[in-house]
Formats: C-alpha cells, sequence, structure tokens
C-alpha cells in the first residue's frame, strides 16, 4: 500500500494484448443456472421420496413440526456471523445442499447399503444396526462435507477463518437435520393412525420430544468438526500443504466419530442414550459453543488491533477501530445512520462498511503473519476502494457510535507514529506505508 493521498488510485488499463473470453462453461451464469437446477432436482427428487414413505398427512405433519427449531438454529449461526457477514448466497446454498443434496444423497445410499447388508448376511436386525452406526455417519457427515468443501473452494474470499467454517457446517446440517426430521416425524406419525395412538404417549409426540427438542443441535455439531478443520486450513499457510489436507480431514472423522457414537447411544443398554446424551454430547456441545464464541471476540480484539494502521495512512478516522471493534457501537452506527441519513438504505450501508473494515483487517492480520495469498495487495485496494466509497455516511455514524459507547476512561487512542519501527510497537516487522 502507497504512502500517498488517502484514496484509491483508478485502476490501470489492462494493457493493449487481446482480452480472453472464458469458455461457455466458464461463465458465471451457467454455473450458477447448473447448481441451481442441481438442487432443484435433489428438491423434487427428495420431496416425492419423503412423501412416499410418510404419506401426504404425515409430510405435512412432519413438515410443521420440523421447522420449529430451524429459526432459532439459523439466527444462532447468524449470530456467530455478525463480525464479518458472509454473504447470504453461501448460507442459502449451504442451507440448500444440506435439505436437497445431502439428505437425497443419505436416503439412496443409506437404504442402498442397508439392502445389500441384509441380503449378504441374511440378518436384516444387524443390518440395521450397522447401517445406522457405520454407513450413515460415513454417508451423511460426507455429503453435508461437500458442502463446506464447495464454499471453501468456490467462494474463497468468504471462507477465512474458523467462524466461517463453523457457520457454512451448521447451516449445511440444519437443513439436512430439516429434512430428515420431516422423514422421521412423518413416518412416526405414519404409525400412530395405524396404532391409534394420541397425545404424549404416541411415537409422534416422542419422536419429537428426542429430537426436536433434545437435540436439535446433533446434526450440526457432528458437521462443525468438519467445519472447524476447513476453517483451520483458511488460515494455514499456502505452503502447509500436509496440514491443510490432513487437518479437515481430521475432522471429518471426528464428526463421523461423533455421528456414530450417537447413532450406536441406543444399543448400549437401557440408559445408553442417557448416558452418551448427558456424558458426552452435553459437554461437546458446550465446549464448542465456548470455542465459536471465543474465536468470535478474538475477531473483534484483531480488528481494534489491526485497523489503526490504516488511521495514520488517512483511510480511517481515528474513532474507527474502536467502534469496529465492538458490537454494540456497530449497531449504535447503524441506527444512527438510519435516523439521521436516510433510513434503512443508510443503514445498509453502514453495515457494508462495517464488513469491508472487518475483512481489511483480517487480511491485514494474515499478511502480518505471513500467511497473505498472492492477491493480497489487489484485495487490498479493493477493501480500501470500497470503504472510500461509503466513508460520507459511515464515518459521522461510526464517531457518534464511539463516543456513545466509549467507557468513561477511553481506550483507544491513535497510536503514536514512533510506534512503527520500533522493536516495542505493535508491527516492528511489516510497516506497508514505507517506500
Amino acid at each position: 500500500m502507497a504512502t500517498s493521498a488517502p484514496y484509491p488510485t483508478p485502476p490501470t488499463s489492462p494493457g493493449s494484448g487481446a482480452l480472453r473470453h472464458p469458455q461457455w462453461w466458464q461463465r458465471g451464469w451457467v454455473r450458477y443456472g447448473a447448481l441451481i437446477t442441481l438442487l432443484m432436482l435433489s428438491g423434487l427428487v427428495i420431496l416425492a421420496l419423503v412423501r412416499r414413505q410418510t404419506g401426504t398427512e404425515g409430510f405435512l405433519v412432519g413438515l410443521g413440526l420440523a421447522v420449529l427449531p430451524v429459526p432459532w438454529l439459523t439466527a444462532a449461526f447468524r449470530w456467530l456471523d455478525r463480525v464479518e457477514p458472509g454473504p447470504w448466497r453461501n448460507l442459502v446454498f449451504a442451507f440448500a445442499w444440506g435439505a436437497c443434496a445431502a439428505a437425497l444423497i443419505a436416503i439412496v445410499a443409506n437404504s442402498f447399503a442397508t439392502r445389500w447388508i441384509a441380503t449378504a448376511t441374511a440378518d436384516p436386525a444387524g443390518a440395521d444396526t450397522l447401517g445406522a452406526t457405520v454407513i450413515a455417519p460415513i454417508v451423511e457427515e460426507s455429503a453435508k462435507a461437500a458442502a463446506v468443501l464447495l464454499v471453501f473452494l468456490f467462494r474463497r474470499r468468504d471462507f477465512t477463518g474458523i467462524v466461517d467454517g463453523v457457520v457454512i457446517a451448521g447451516i449445511t446440517a440444519t437443513g439436512f437435520a430439516f429434512t430428515e426430521n420431516i422423514l422421521y416425524l412423518g413416518t412416526a406419525f405414519g404409525t400412530d393412525q395405524l396404532n391409534g395412538d394420541r397425545g404424549i404417549a404416541s411415537v409422534t409426540a416422542a419422536t419429537f420430544f428426542v429430537r426436536i427438542v433434545m437435540s436439535p443441535f446433533a446434526h450440526p455439531l457432528f458437521t462443525v468438526l468438519t467445519g472447524i478443520g476447513f476453517g483451520i486450513t483458511a488460515l494455514s499457510g499456502e505452503r502447509q500443504h500436509v496440514r491443510r489436507v490432513l487437518v479437515p480431514v481430521c475432522g471429518l472423522l471426528l464428526a463421523m466419530s461423533m455421528h456414530a457414537l450417537w447413532n450406536g447411544s441406543s444399543t448400549f443398554g437401557q440408559y445408553g442414550f442417557l448416558a452418551v446424551y448427558g456424558g458426552f454430547m452435553v459437554p461437546a456441545f458446550a465446549l464448542l459453543t465456548w470455542l465459536a464464541i471465543w474465536t468470535r471476540q478474538r475477531e473483534l480484539r484483531i480488528v481494534r488491533e489491526e485497523l489503526p494502521a490504516y488511521v495514520l495512512a488517512g483511510w480511517l478516522g481515528p474513532a474507527e477501530p474502536f467502534a469496529l471493534g465492538s458490537m454494540r457501537a456497530r449497531r449504535m452506527a447503524r441506527e444512527y445512520a438510519r435516523h439521521h441519513f436516510g433510513g434503512r438504505p443508510a443503514a445498509r450501508a453502514v453495515a457494508q462498511y462495517e464488513a469491508y473494515a472487518t475483512s481489511l483487517a483480517f487480511l491485514r492480520h494474515r499478511g502480518r503473519r505471513g500467511l497473505a495469498r498472492a492477491d493480497f495487495v489487489v484485495r487490498e485496494r479493493e477493501l480500501l476502494t470500497e470503504l472510500w466509497q461509503r466513508r460520507g455516511m459511515a464515518r459521522p455514524a461510526l464517531e457518534y457510535a464511539a463516543r456513545a459507547a466509549a467507557p468513561a476512561r477511553p481506550l483507544y487512542g491513535v497510536p503514536a507514529p514512533h510506534w512503527y519501527g520500533s522493536p516495542a510497537g505493535p508491527y516492528p516487522a511489516y510497516n506497508p506505508y514505507r517506500t
């Protein structure tokens, strides 16, 4: 980054060389169209399969009950992603993949494998147990992990750390659990219709209590382990090839193992399910929740530590690092913009400014650690350009929020220029402003 005036220079022309036009299969609309078509076809097929197994009435009952945990699970992952919110299209893709493609793969592969084992061994009961404890965890976790892998490969700029991996994996698993719950609850309702059971003693009530009340987090908990593996890979250097491959694989294997333990808990005796639930699932859920929240706070700390460098260069206002490193101040800035600068469009512009500034802080943090990718300079310039275009509306709102949210004793001051290049300073090894 240059030390000249704090505004982006116009982009240079690509040169006199001939432009290379992408092939038809490389065009964005072709890829989006193919992906949407695939997900729609998967959705139609899975809809027909579930409806055939549950019946129309059972499908509707299952749908109404299975949708209950979806909003608050989705809201929890969106809250976790508020520091650097990812695009909605990634979340929509993840949910659709889990609910349609991954669920279809699981139903077809699990049914085929279980029938094959039952035919080969002439032991249907043993085939069902083996299918639930071995086949299902491998198939289902692999199918859900495919969504995380696709976002990691094709939306790499949106996948920068552990929180992104947790969010994509969790949303994918939420979609998968939604479809699976429709199947289980619809089948249970059909069983009750045949047996004449109603009320609390019904199979539907028991299934609802176990899957919706006690363990709505089960599938997200499994797949989040895979997401953490990809998140660690996103934080790794480009030359750490072994780590970049092994860590996601280890995360996937842990997800499969936890899934197998959960599915096999019913075979551990009368109290096996409760023992696994209370002794393993709940502590694991608490541990991963703490890890996710700690990572979120760490991201805010990175924002506060990295952005002062851009204050010295004139790109950001003096109070902005403090405001951008506080979720309360961010919310106050959006509210201020909405009430004083033109309603929701103004608040949206401030939210975009906050997101771009956070991405800039993370980019610089990776650069200082020697983990920057080849497009570091280009990406930094793009983010600074986006910030500069929104500065007129965002800066007053963030300055107001910084004053309103600041404690009695100010915690933030503009770092002194002599910090740079000084052994005692926070950035002794990297100074992008010197030429």
